[in-house]
Protein backbone atom coordinates (compact mmCIF):
# COMPACT_ATOMS: atom_id res chain seq x y z
CA UNK A 1 0.00 0.00 0.00
CA UNK A 2 2.82 2.45 1.47
CA UNK A 3 4.85 1.60 -2.16
CA UNK A 4 1.73 2.25 -4.20
CA UNK A 5 1.01 5.68 -3.30
CA UNK A 6 5.23 6.27 -3.44
CA UNK A 7 4.81 5.17 -6.95
CA UNK A 8 1.42 7.27 -7.24
CA UNK A 9 3.09 10.78 -6.32
CA UNK A 10 5.95 9.84 -8.07
CA UNK A 11 4.05 9.74 -11.43
CA UNK A 12 2.33 12.49 -10.67
CA UNK A 13 5.43 14.88 -9.60
CA UNK A 14 6.90 13.16 -12.96
CA UNK A 15 3.64 14.43 -15.05
CA UNK A 16 2.91 17.86 -13.63
CA UNK A 17 6.83 18.78 -13.67
CA UNK A 18 6.41 17.66 -17.79
CA UNK A 19 3.57 19.49 -18.06
CA UNK A 20 5.70 23.14 -16.61
CA UNK A 21 8.80 21.56 -18.82
CA UNK A 22 6.44 21.21 -22.04
CA UNK A 23 4.52 25.05 -21.04
CA UNK A 24 7.23 27.22 -20.92
CA UNK A 25 9.56 25.66 -24.03
CA UNK A 26 6.32 25.55 -26.09
CA UNK A 27 6.42 29.60 -26.95
CA UNK A 28 10.12 29.18 -28.37
CA UNK A 29 9.07 25.67 -30.60
CA UNK A 30 6.18 27.90 -32.11
CA UNK A 31 8.05 30.80 -32.18
CA UNK A 32 11.41 29.29 -34.87
CA UNK A 33 8.02 26.44 -36.03
CA UNK A 34 10.73 23.36 -35.33
CA UNK A 35 8.84 21.20 -37.50
CA UNK A 36 9.34 23.32 -40.64
CA UNK A 37 13.13 23.86 -39.63
CA UNK A 38 13.17 19.92 -39.04
CA UNK A 39 11.83 19.44 -42.63
CA UNK A 40 14.66 21.78 -44.06
CA UNK A 41 17.33 20.53 -42.62
CA UNK A 42 16.49 16.91 -43.67
CA UNK A 43 16.27 18.54 -47.49
CA UNK A 44 19.64 19.88 -46.93
CA UNK A 45 20.88 16.61 -45.25
CA UNK A 46 19.50 14.53 -48.66
CA UNK A 47 21.66 17.25 -50.96
CA UNK A 48 25.11 16.72 -48.89
CA UNK A 49 24.56 12.72 -48.85
CA UNK A 50 23.82 12.94 -53.09
CA UNK A 51 27.17 14.26 -53.89
CA UNK A 52 28.83 12.14 -51.84
CA UNK A 53 29.11 14.04 -48.46
CA UNK A 54 30.04 11.62 -45.61
CA UNK A 55 32.02 13.62 -42.75
CA UNK A 56 29.70 13.59 -39.42
CA UNK A 57 31.23 16.78 -37.87
CA UNK A 58 30.17 18.61 -41.25
CA UNK A 59 26.79 16.83 -40.86
CA UNK A 60 26.29 18.16 -37.44
CA UNK A 61 27.13 21.80 -38.59
CA UNK A 62 25.03 21.50 -41.51
CA UNK A 63 21.98 20.23 -40.30
CA UNK A 64 22.26 22.57 -36.36
CA UNK A 65 23.32 25.98 -38.89
CA UNK A 66 20.84 25.04 -41.14
CA UNK A 67 18.29 24.95 -38.36
CA UNK A 68 19.24 27.89 -36.78
CA UNK A 69 19.15 30.02 -39.74
CA UNK A 70 15.87 28.71 -40.47
CA UNK A 71 14.80 29.18 -37.04
CA UNK A 72 15.66 32.95 -37.22
CA UNK A 73 13.86 33.09 -40.52
CA UNK A 74 11.01 32.17 -38.88
CA UNK A 75 11.49 34.48 -36.33
CA UNK A 76 11.67 37.63 -38.01
CA UNK A 77 9.13 36.31 -40.38
CA UNK A 78 6.71 36.42 -36.62
CA UNK A 79 8.23 40.08 -36.13
CA UNK A 80 6.92 41.45 -38.92
CA UNK A 81 4.04 40.07 -39.33
CA UNK A 82 2.25 40.00 -35.41
CA UNK A 83 -0.96 41.97 -36.39
CA UNK A 84 -1.59 39.86 -39.17
CA UNK A 85 -1.38 37.19 -37.43
CA UNK A 86 -3.92 38.17 -34.75
CA UNK A 87 -6.34 38.28 -38.02
CA UNK A 88 -6.21 34.96 -38.54
CA UNK A 89 -7.50 31.68 -36.63
CA UNK A 90 -4.06 29.51 -37.41
CA UNK A 91 -1.78 32.38 -35.94
CA UNK A 92 -3.69 33.93 -33.56
CA UNK A 93 -2.05 31.84 -30.68
CA UNK A 94 1.28 32.53 -31.77
CA UNK A 95 3.82 33.54 -29.06
CA UNK A 96 4.11 36.69 -30.22
CA UNK A 97 0.00 37.87 -30.59
CA UNK A 98 -0.67 35.78 -26.98
CA UNK A 99 1.88 37.70 -25.54
CA UNK A 100 3.70 34.67 -24.15
CA UNK A 101 6.81 36.44 -25.87
CA UNK A 102 7.83 39.81 -25.83
CA UNK A 103 8.95 40.67 -29.11
CA UNK A 104 12.32 42.12 -27.49
CA UNK A 105 12.92 38.18 -26.96
CA UNK A 106 11.73 37.49 -30.31
CA UNK A 107 14.74 39.84 -31.76
CA UNK A 108 17.05 38.05 -29.28
CA UNK A 109 16.25 34.90 -30.20
CA UNK A 110 16.44 35.63 -34.07
CA UNK A 111 19.88 37.37 -33.69
CA UNK A 112 21.25 34.69 -31.56
CA UNK A 113 19.82 31.80 -33.68
CA UNK A 114 20.80 33.90 -36.88
CA UNK A 115 24.71 34.76 -35.55
CA UNK A 116 25.41 30.77 -34.46
CA UNK A 117 24.01 29.25 -37.55
CA UNK A 118 25.70 31.46 -39.82
CA UNK A 119 29.18 30.99 -37.34
CA UNK A 120 28.60 26.85 -38.20
CA UNK A 121 27.83 27.36 -42.18
CA UNK A 122 31.14 30.12 -42.36
CA UNK A 123 33.05 26.92 -40.52
CA UNK A 124 31.84 24.19 -43.59
CA UNK A 125 32.97 26.66 -46.40
CA UNK A 126 32.42 30.47 -47.22
CA UNK A 127 29.66 29.50 -49.91
CA UNK A 128 27.50 27.81 -47.49
CA UNK A 129 27.55 31.15 -45.59
CA UNK A 130 26.64 33.04 -48.17
CA UNK A 131 23.89 30.56 -48.91
CA UNK A 132 22.27 30.50 -45.79
CA UNK A 133 22.60 34.15 -45.16
CA UNK A 134 20.64 34.59 -48.55
CA UNK A 135 18.17 32.32 -47.59
CA UNK A 136 17.23 34.20 -44.54
CA UNK A 137 17.37 37.66 -45.80
CA UNK A 138 15.37 37.13 -48.90
CA UNK A 139 13.15 35.25 -46.66
CA UNK A 140 12.90 37.92 -44.42
CA UNK A 141 13.33 40.90 -46.14
CA UNK A 142 11.64 40.21 -49.30
CA UNK A 143 9.25 37.54 -49.27
CA UNK A 144 7.62 38.31 -46.03
CA UNK A 145 7.11 42.23 -46.69
CA UNK A 146 5.45 41.03 -50.51
CA UNK A 147 3.03 38.69 -49.35
CA UNK A 148 0.67 41.58 -48.41
CA UNK A 149 1.22 43.44 -52.17
CA UNK A 150 1.43 40.75 -54.44
CA UNK A 151 0.21 36.78 -55.06
CA UNK A 152 3.98 37.01 -56.92
CA UNK A 153 5.39 36.26 -53.25
CA UNK A 154 5.23 32.54 -53.70
CA UNK A 155 7.45 32.86 -56.75
CA UNK A 156 9.44 35.05 -54.90
CA UNK A 157 9.50 32.93 -51.56
CA UNK A 158 10.47 30.09 -53.86
CA UNK A 159 14.18 30.62 -54.61
CA UNK A 160 14.74 30.87 -50.13
CA UNK A 161 12.21 28.05 -49.82
CA UNK A 162 14.61 26.00 -52.77
CA UNK A 163 17.97 26.64 -51.22
CA UNK A 164 18.16 23.82 -48.47
CA UNK A 165 19.32 21.05 -51.08
CA UNK A 166 21.51 23.23 -52.74
CA UNK A 167 23.09 24.53 -49.42
CA UNK A 168 24.05 20.47 -48.51
CA UNK A 169 25.28 20.46 -52.16
CA UNK A 170 27.70 23.01 -51.65
CA UNK A 171 28.91 21.75 -48.67
CA UNK A 172 30.39 18.88 -49.95
CA UNK A 173 31.69 20.54 -53.66
CA UNK A 174 32.51 23.84 -51.90
CA UNK A 175 31.42 25.65 -55.38
CA UNK A 176 28.22 26.13 -57.32
CA UNK A 177 27.46 24.09 -60.12
CA UNK A 178 25.01 21.87 -62.55
CA UNK A 179 24.27 19.11 -59.94
CA UNK A 180 24.03 21.51 -56.68
CA UNK A 181 21.84 24.31 -59.25
CA UNK A 182 19.49 20.89 -60.01
CA UNK A 183 18.62 19.87 -56.51
CA UNK A 184 17.62 23.49 -56.40
CA UNK A 185 15.12 23.64 -59.32
CA UNK A 186 13.56 20.01 -58.43
CA UNK A 187 12.47 21.87 -55.07
CA UNK A 188 12.44 25.47 -56.84
CA UNK A 189 9.44 23.75 -58.96
CA UNK A 190 7.94 21.56 -56.07
CA UNK A 191 7.57 24.96 -54.15
CA UNK A 192 4.48 26.04 -56.15
CA UNK A 193 1.94 23.20 -56.03
CA UNK A 194 2.98 22.97 -52.39
CA UNK A 195 2.38 26.24 -51.05
CA UNK A 196 -0.81 26.94 -53.69
CA UNK A 197 -2.53 23.57 -51.75
CA UNK A 198 -1.82 25.73 -48.45
CA UNK A 199 -2.87 28.57 -49.63
CA UNK A 200 -6.05 26.72 -50.73
CA UNK A 201 -6.86 25.74 -47.31
CA UNK A 202 -5.91 28.73 -45.56
CA UNK A 203 -7.58 31.23 -48.51
CA UNK A 204 -10.41 32.40 -46.55
CA UNK A 205 -7.71 33.34 -43.67
CA UNK A 206 -5.02 34.43 -45.59
CA UNK A 207 -7.69 37.16 -47.17
CA UNK A 208 -8.65 38.31 -43.42
CA UNK A 209 -4.79 39.31 -43.44
CA UNK A 210 -4.88 41.12 -46.57
CA UNK A 211 -2.72 37.42 -48.12
CA UNK A 212 -4.30 36.84 -51.66
CA UNK A 213 -1.62 33.70 -52.59
CA UNK A 214 -3.48 31.50 -54.81
CA UNK A 215 -2.40 31.46 -58.37
CA UNK A 216 -5.61 33.03 -60.17
CA UNK A 217 -7.45 36.34 -58.92
CA UNK A 218 -10.25 34.29 -59.40
CA UNK A 219 -9.64 32.61 -56.06
CA UNK A 220 -10.23 28.71 -55.08
CA UNK A 221 -11.51 28.36 -58.52
CA UNK A 222 -10.93 25.89 -61.63
CA UNK A 223 -8.18 27.76 -62.90
CA UNK A 224 -6.63 28.29 -59.72
CA UNK A 225 -6.98 24.69 -59.51
CA UNK A 226 -5.92 24.41 -63.33
CA UNK A 227 -2.06 25.91 -62.37
CA UNK A 228 -2.02 23.62 -59.45
CA UNK A 229 -2.22 20.63 -61.26
CA UNK A 230 -0.32 21.97 -64.33
CA UNK A 231 2.87 22.55 -62.49
CA UNK A 232 2.54 19.43 -60.36
CA UNK A 233 2.52 17.39 -63.93
CA UNK A 234 5.79 19.31 -65.32
CA UNK A 235 7.46 18.61 -62.09
CA UNK A 236 7.49 14.42 -63.04
CA UNK A 237 9.73 15.22 -66.25
CA UNK A 238 11.75 17.53 -63.88
CA UNK A 239 12.32 15.50 -60.80
CA UNK A 240 13.15 12.25 -63.48
CA UNK A 241 16.29 14.90 -64.82
CA UNK A 242 18.88 13.17 -62.10
CA UNK A 243 17.84 9.65 -63.86
CA UNK A 244 17.95 11.24 -67.56
CA UNK A 245 21.60 12.63 -66.96
CA UNK A 246 22.30 8.89 -65.97
CA UNK A 247 23.52 9.91 -62.28
CA UNK A 248 20.80 7.97 -61.16
CA UNK A 249 19.74 4.37 -62.09
CA UNK A 250 16.48 2.35 -62.98
CA UNK A 251 15.45 2.37 -59.16
CA UNK A 252 14.71 5.87 -59.45
CA UNK A 253 12.77 5.84 -62.37
CA UNK A 254 10.41 3.65 -61.08
CA UNK A 255 10.34 5.13 -57.16
CA UNK A 256 10.40 8.80 -58.43
CA UNK A 257 8.45 8.34 -61.35
CA UNK A 258 5.43 6.49 -59.09
CA UNK A 259 5.22 9.58 -56.57
CA UNK A 260 4.91 11.66 -59.28
CA UNK A 261 1.67 10.46 -60.60
CA UNK A 262 0.53 9.76 -57.26
CA UNK A 263 1.42 13.72 -56.53
CA UNK A 264 -0.28 14.39 -60.05
CA UNK A 265 -3.10 12.75 -59.42
CA UNK A 266 -4.05 14.46 -56.49
CA UNK A 267 -3.54 17.59 -57.73
CA UNK A 268 -5.97 16.52 -60.77
CA UNK A 269 -8.47 15.22 -58.00
CA UNK A 270 -8.40 19.32 -56.54
CA UNK A 271 -8.98 20.18 -60.20
CA UNK A 272 -12.11 18.14 -60.17
CA UNK A 273 -13.91 18.85 -57.52
CA UNK A 274 -12.20 22.61 -56.47
CA UNK A 275 -13.05 21.03 -52.51
CA UNK A 276 -11.05 21.96 -49.49
CA UNK A 277 -10.85 18.18 -48.72
CA UNK A 278 -8.61 17.65 -51.66
CA UNK A 279 -6.48 20.64 -51.26
CA UNK A 280 -5.75 19.58 -47.65
CA UNK A 281 -5.34 15.69 -49.64
CA UNK A 282 -2.41 17.40 -51.86
CA UNK A 283 -0.78 19.90 -49.14
CA UNK A 284 0.04 17.08 -46.60
CA UNK A 285 1.10 14.76 -49.94
CA UNK A 286 3.79 17.63 -50.65
CA UNK A 287 5.63 17.68 -47.13
CA UNK A 288 5.45 13.36 -48.34
CA UNK A 289 6.89 13.43 -51.75
CA UNK A 290 9.17 15.85 -51.10
CA UNK A 291 11.77 13.90 -48.70
CA UNK A 292 11.03 10.23 -50.22
CA UNK A 293 11.85 11.72 -53.89
CA UNK A 294 15.23 13.49 -52.21
CA UNK A 295 16.07 10.39 -50.33
CA UNK A 296 15.23 8.29 -53.68
CA UNK A 297 18.05 10.16 -55.40
CA UNK A 298 20.10 9.24 -52.53
CA UNK A 299 19.76 5.62 -52.54
CA UNK A 300 19.77 5.17 -56.26
CA UNK A 301 22.66 7.84 -57.22
CA UNK A 302 25.25 6.39 -59.06
CA UNK A 303 28.46 7.31 -56.69
CA UNK A 304 31.25 7.34 -59.30
CA UNK A 305 29.31 9.11 -62.31
CA UNK A 306 28.57 12.00 -59.83
CA UNK A 307 32.15 12.32 -58.29
CA UNK A 308 33.97 11.84 -62.12
CA UNK A 309 31.86 14.52 -63.35
CA UNK A 310 32.21 16.75 -59.61
CA UNK A 311 35.88 16.19 -60.38
CA UNK A 312 36.33 17.30 -63.87
CA UNK A 313 34.25 20.30 -63.36
CA UNK A 314 31.05 19.56 -65.19
CA UNK A 315 28.46 19.32 -62.57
Amino acid sequence: MFKSQIKSTFNFVILQTEKIVLKRINPYVQFTKFRLSFLVVISALSGYLFVGGRDMVIILKLLSGGFLITAASNGVNQLLEVKQDALMNRTKNRPLVTETLSKRTGVLISMGCLISGSILLLSINSNSFWLGLGAFLSYAFIYTPLKGKSSWSVFIGAFPGAIPPMLGAIAQTEVFGFIPGLLFFIQFMWQFPHFWAIAWVAHEDYQRAGYFLLPSKSGKSKHSAYLISLYSIVLIPISLIPWLLGITNNASLFIVGVFGVWFYFLSYRLYVSCEDSDAKKLMFASFVYLPIIQFAYVFTKIDSIIQNLLSHGLF
